[in-house]
C-alpha cells in the first residue's frame, strides 16, 4: 500500500468508507488463485467472523438508509398511520424461524440456510429499489450510495455464506433458488405516493430481515464457542 492510498483513507473516511470496508473484509477469497470454493487458508472461525462483520455493516447501513428515507419523504403522520395499520413483508411466506423458541431449536445447518434464503430473497428487490430511487428528483446522493452499497454487499454476503456452508457442513455448492426471487412483484409505473410508500416498506422490511441475518449468524457463532449458554 503506497503513501497516497494511506492518506486517502485517513483524509476521506466518510467519503470512501464503503470501499475501505470492501478491501478490509473480503469474503470471496479471490486472492487465492484456483481456490474460490473452499478458501483453504482461511479458518472456519475467521470466515464466520468476516461474514458476521459483513452482516453487521449491512444492517447498520440499512438502518441509516431507512431513517434517511423517513426524514426525506415520509411525514410523521404517515409513519404513524403505517405503523398502526401494520404491513406484510415480502419474505413473510418464507420458511424462516421467527419466534425465539423456533430460532433456539433449529440446527446450525438451518441457521445457515435461513440466512442464505433471506439473502437471496432480497437481491432482486434491492435492485428494483435502487432503480426506483434513481427516478426520485430530490433523492440525496447519500441515500443512493447507501442503498447501492447494501445491494452490492448483499451479493458478497451470499458468497460468504455459501463458502461457510461448504466449510462447516462439507456440502456441495448450493444453487440459488429463483423461486424466492419471484416472491417480489411490482408495477412498472405506480403512482408517486404509492411508489414512495412501497419503497419505504421495502427499506423497513429489509432492515428487519438484515437484523435477522445478523442475529442468526451471531447465534451460530455463540454455538461454536459456548453451546449451552446461547440465548
Amino acid at each position: 500500500m503506497n503513501m497516497m492510498t494511506v492518506m486517502q483513507r485517513v483524509v476521506w473516511p466518510l467519503l470512501l468508507w464503503p470501499y475501505v470496508l470492501t478491501v478490509s473484509i473480503p469474503l470471496d477469497c479471490k486472492e487465492e488463485e484456483g481456490s474460490f470454493s473452499r478458501c483453504p487458508s482461511i479458518t472456519q472461525e475467521k470466515l464466520l467472523d468476516r461474514v458476521i462483520q459483513h452482516a453487521e455493516l449491512i444492517y447498520r447501513v440499512s438502518e441509516e438508509s431507512c431513517s434517511l428515507f423517513e426524514d426525506m419523504f415520509i411525514p410523521f403522520p404517515l409513519q404513524l398511520q403505517r405503523n398502526q395499520a401494520g404491513y406484510s413483508c415480502i419474505t413473510k411466506a418464507l420458511p424462516i424461524p421467527s419466534s425465539r423458541s423456533e430460532i433456539q431449536q433449529i440446527s446450525d445447518k438451518w441457521l445457515l440456510h435461513s440466512v442464505l434464503i433471506l439473502v437471496q430473497s432480497w437481491i432482486e428487490p434491492l435492485v428494483y429499489l435502487q432503480t426506483s430511487l434513481d427516478l426520485y428528483e430530490v433523492a440525496p446522493d447519500t441515500l443512493l450510495n447507501k442503498t447501492k452499497w447494501v445491494s452490492e454487499k448483499l451479493i458478497s454476503l451470499e458468497q460468504g455464506v455459501v463458502v461457510l456452508i461448504k466449510k462447516m457442513l462439507d456440502e456441495g455448492l448450493l444453487t440459488t433458488n429463483n423461486s424466492e426471487h419471484g416472491l417480489f412483484q411490482y408495477e412498472a409505473q405506480p403512482e408517486m405516493l404509492e411508489s414512495v410508500m412501497r419503497d419505504y416498506t421495502l427499506l423497513s422490511c429489509f432492515k428487519k430481515d438484515a437484523h435477522k441475518m445478523e442475529t442468526f449468524l451471531k447465534l451460530l457463532k455463540c454455538r461454536q464457542t459456548d453451546k449451552y449458554n446461547c440465548a
